[in-house]
């Protein structure tokens, strides 16, 4: 689906995943590489029946194995992301392959062939990169999903990937995530996100601006029930039955919105 003039988003059945490539002039932009090299090997299929354009450059949006364990198809890219993105890679991505081969044993072939490629281009806050002519701009804004999420801005299209900070079709994934912060952080990112301008989740569906507030808005009373709880004002449960999202998602944001007043994530 072109979402932005030569912008393109496949959404692919395992983990409801959206990927995308930029194609510029003579050279292509992919944003994540998907999970296993079976994965990867159709995602390049698919990019060349698109276009017949070389990819030079490849963006991880965070550290998580479905938008990086590809990264090492595409050796001879340049592979960007967040500083600390590569600094988790290196640190959690064998465990990752060891719990998600136990986790989906149907993988776990496919994962013994992957090689733990974290990017070789990083930066703290804020990089641009031209790509076939074509500026695309990526920054961090803060924690959230995890401590290494990034968005991505295409401005001559109108388009921002915000990768796994926001879900659309799902709860947001809070295993990793720092539940009081990630609000604030979609409030940094909002001012960047004009009316009209497409809206790519890391899994889902494309939005718009109005999700990205009413998820943030979400979030928001989320982290509001976290320091209740952490107050004494509001038992565990009574808080996870009111909290949005429900289910485990809620539960697992709210103890980790305890630890992170509590000062115990790191």
């Amino acid at each position: 689906r072109e979402v932005g003039a030569g912008v393109f988003v496949r959404r692919y059945q395992f983990f409801d995943q959206d990927i995308v490539a930029v194609v510029g002039d003579g050279e292509l932009l992919v944003v994540d590489t998907r999970t296993t090299y079976r994965q990867a090997d159709e995602l390049q299929a698919d990019l060349r029946a698109l276009t017949p354009v070389p990819w030079r450059v490849v963006v991880s949006t965070h550290e998580h194995y479905d938008h990086t364990f590809g990264n090492g198809r595409f050796r001879g890219c340049a592979i960007w992301g967040h500083e600390r993105c590569a600094t988790r890679m290196l640190e959690r991505g064998e465990a990752a392959r060891r719990k998600l081969a136990a986790e989906i044993p149907e993988l776990a072939d496919e994962l013994t062939e992957v090689e733990i490629v974290p990017p070789d281009h990083t930066f703290a806050e804020a990089a641009q990169i031209h790509v076939g002519g074509r500026r695309v701009e990526l920054s961090y804004h803060g924690r959230g999903h995890t401590d290494n999420d990034i968005a991505v801005r295409i401005p001559d299209a109108s388009v921002v990937l915000l990768g796994d900070l926001i879900e659309q079709g799902a709860p947001p994934s809070f295993g990793d995530s720092y539940p009081v912060e990630w609000p604030e952080t979609l409030g940094r990112i909002l001012p960047s996100i004009a009316a009209g301008v497409a809206v790519v989740p890391g899994h889902g569906d494309v939005v718009d601006r109005a999700f990205v507030e009413a998820q943030a808005a979400e979030l928001a009373a989320l982290a509001d029930l976290a320091r209740a709880i952490h107050a004494g004002e509001l038992g565990h449960d009574d808080a996870a039955a009111r909290a949005p999202f429900g289910g485990q998602a809620a539960q697992t944001a709210l103890r980790r919105g305890v630890a992170q007043l509590a000062g115990t994530l790191d």
